[in-house]
Formats: structure tokens, sequence, C-alpha cells
């Protein structure tokens, strides 16, 4: 009833909400993911997407059909490689930026290695700057981090989903106005670090770094014991932090793109290359569970 071709294209506008970022994850037209979409919603008889010229958004249905669209996809993709008799092996290094400590990543990464047991799964966490410098020096063959389309010593990365950067800190909590923000920050050469800072300076903000940590989890815990604000990305805000309300005045951080860069295509072995191949897609496939958090899991949301 659903064809898989229409189930990604879903899945990636779904993930990027946008027609145009679609289209270039997957390297077609705009008009192509358009049709596969009208299609996918012809076979529901529901609509999946409301949308206009500013913007996308899923609907009820769309929000159900996430779960049934990466059900019927991994039973796809277990099937190809069961009668095409393929077997991953190698060993694959991959690097996840920080922002996934708290998601759902776990899941994805054990989904894999139970369909993959033959590949060593070596997994390094840090910031993204200094996950796309090993990248780029030969240290990584796949990372999932914020950052650019285009890195250097890899080819183009592809675009996982696009969200807001926003203040956080916790509930309650005063921004003075008229005194320096006090900043929880990454180390360099952190995204999150460079855009906070020059996002104050532009709009002629004072500032002070009251904590500095290299985890996650000691930023959090450094912005509940109200230290002060952290910039992060709306999508994954950790429990027990909210956004920091507009009358602080605190300025617009913009949108981040959270993206998979492949390393040196001639530096790994081929075996490593077709096992970061599988494990970007089963990334992209599953990429909106990486920002929706665990609970509230869409219908279908299971493994079969």
């Amino acid at each position: 009833m659903y064809d898989p071709v229409q189930l990604r294209t879903f899945l990636a506008v779904a993930q990027t909400l946008s027609f145009t970022q679609a289209a270039r994850r997957l390297g077609v037209r705009q008009s192509t993911v358009s049709q596969h979409v009208r299609r996918l919603e012809e076979a529901a008889g529901r609509r999946l997407f409301t949308r206009d010229t500013h913007s996308v958004e899923l609907t009820e249905d769309g929000e159900a059909m996430l779960g049934f669209a990466r059900t019927i996809l991994a039973a796809h993709e277990r099937a190809s490689a069961y009668f095409t008799g393929t077997r991953l092996r190698g060993r694959l290094r991959f690097g996840a930026s920080e922002d996934f400590v708290l998601t759902r990543l776990p899941e994805i990464l054990e989904s894999f290695r139970q369909d993959h047991p033959e590949v060593d799964l070596e997994l390094t966490v840090e910031l993204s700057g200094t996950l796309h410098e090993r990248l780029a020096a030969g240290r990584l063959d796949l990372v999932l981090a914020k950052g650019g389309a285009q890195r250097e010593g890899g080819g183009a990365g592809r675009l996982v989903w696009r969200d807001r950067m926003v203040w956080i800190a916790a509930d309650g909590l005063r921004v003075e106005q008229d005194r320096p923000v006090p900043l929880i920050l990454f180390p360099p050469p952190a995204v999150t670090r460079a855009r906070a800072l020059q996002v104050l300076e532009r709009h002629g903000r004072t500032w002070r770094i009251a904590c500095t940590s290299g985890s996650l989890s000691g930023l959090v815990a450094a912005a509940r014991a109200r230290l002060g604000v952290m910039a992060h990305t709306r999508g994954l805000i950790p429990p027990g932090l909210v956004e920091v309300p507009e009358r602080a005045g605190l300025p617009e951080l913009g949108a981040v793109d959270f993206v998979l860069q492949h390393g040196r295509r001639h530096g790994p072995a081929a075996q490593s290359r077709e096992a970061a191949d599988a494990l970007a897609a089963a990334i992209l496939a599953s990429g909106d569970r990486l920002h929706r958090g665990a609970a509230g899991s869409a219908p279908g949301d299971a493994r079969p």
C-alpha cells in the first residue's frame, strides 16, 4: 500500500520541514518530492502536511505516519539484507555531538548493532567543532553534529533536521537587562558558544561567563542550579529547563542545522564505508526521533 520511496521522501520532509531541503538531501528535484508526498497522501487518504509559502508542518495524521513509515522501512531493509545475503563487517568510527547525550540516539545505535552484529562500532561523543576536526583528519568515518553542509576534508553533509536555537534556563530565573548576561557555555570550538557570543556582541549586550563545561550534563547541572542561561536547540531542551521568556530581552539566536558528514571516501576500507552508509541511512530514517524525546511516541513507533 505504501511505496518505500515515497515513505523515505515523506521522512525527509518531516525531518527538515522543507520540500527544498528534502530534495537536496535525497538528490532529486523539488517537484519529485511534491509528487511523492501527494501520492502518499492519496494512498493514505489523509493530509500529512499543512503547507504555505512560508512553512511546512505535520498534521496529526502526519505525526502518526512517522512511526509507521519507520517501521515499514526498517522491515523493508531487513528483508532486502536477508535475501541478498549481505552482511556488513569492519570497523566504523562514529562521532556524535554532546547534544545527543539525552536523546534516543542510543536506541538507534542499538538497533543498528542488532541488524549488523559483525560491525565493530566505535562511538566518540564530543563537541561538534571537535568532531568535524577529527573527521577532516581522517580519525572518524561518520559524524552527526551541528554544522554547515560542507566541511573541509569531506563531502557534502546531509541535513538530518533544522531547528531553532533558544536561550534556556531554570524556570523562574530572572535575567536583568541592565546587568551582564550570565552564560553557561561549552568551551571552544563549540558551535553554540560561538553563536551565543556573536549574537550578544552584535546586539550590544554585555555578558559574563558563569560556567564552562565540556559535557552537556555539566552545563545542565549549572543551569538547574540557576547559575545562568545557555544557548541550546529548541527541540533538545533537557528536562528541568525551559525557554527564557521574551521579556528578558535576549536576542534571537537563529537556526541551526544537524548534519551527517562522511569522512574521506578513499580513507576507510570499503567495508567501513558500507557500514557508514548503513548507519547514515538508519539515522536519516529515524532522525525525527532524536528531537522528539522518548515520551509520547507516535503510533507504530515500536520496532516489530
